[in-house]
């Protein structure tokens, strides 16, 4: 099984720790790639740290948190081949999963709770790709 990567920023970081956490205990093999703590950092470096790990074939999913969760949607967007999802209930993370194939969860850290977090989580993981017209569609935007 490859590893779920995890990245935040700063504002991320306690959200982060207790995501890993959740994914851990459930015997999911989690990656850090930083922040390491709550020092003030740059999001477009972990962003960028987990997307290019990401396109590489090391980890086929991943988990990034900033403040809002609005930078790191931003920054992860712009790589080809990521479909990074901003969920904020439990039903963006099902439809982004059902119907788009994220690849990439966001999450804001100072808007989200964390029982909201661990439900988005839960539901972002469990939740398979239904494909068909779905596919076609991720195609179209792949294309672009």
């Amino acid at each position: 099984m490859k590893p779920i990567l995890m990245g935040s920023d700063h504002a991320g970081f306690p959200l982060k720790n207790l995501l890993m956490e959740a994914l851990t205990s459930e015997g999911t093999p989690v990656l850090d790639v930083g922040c390491g703590d709550e020092t003030s950092c740059d999001y477009p470096v972990f962003a960028r740290e987990l997307c290019e790990r990401i396109l590489s074939g090391q980890a086929s999913r991943g988990i990034l948190i900033c403040g809002t969760g609005i930078g790191m949607s931003i920054a992860a967007n712009r790589y080809h081949g990521i479909r990074a999802a901003l969920c904020t209930t439990e039903f963006h993370a099902r439809m982004s999963r059902a119907h788009n194939d994220s690849n990439v969860l966001i999450i804001g850290g100072r808007v989200t709770g964390s029982e909201l977090a661990l439900a988005i989580l839960k539901v972002w993981m469990s939740t398979p790709f239904e494909g068909e017209r779905h596919q076609r569609r991720i195609d179209l935007i792949e294309g672009c």
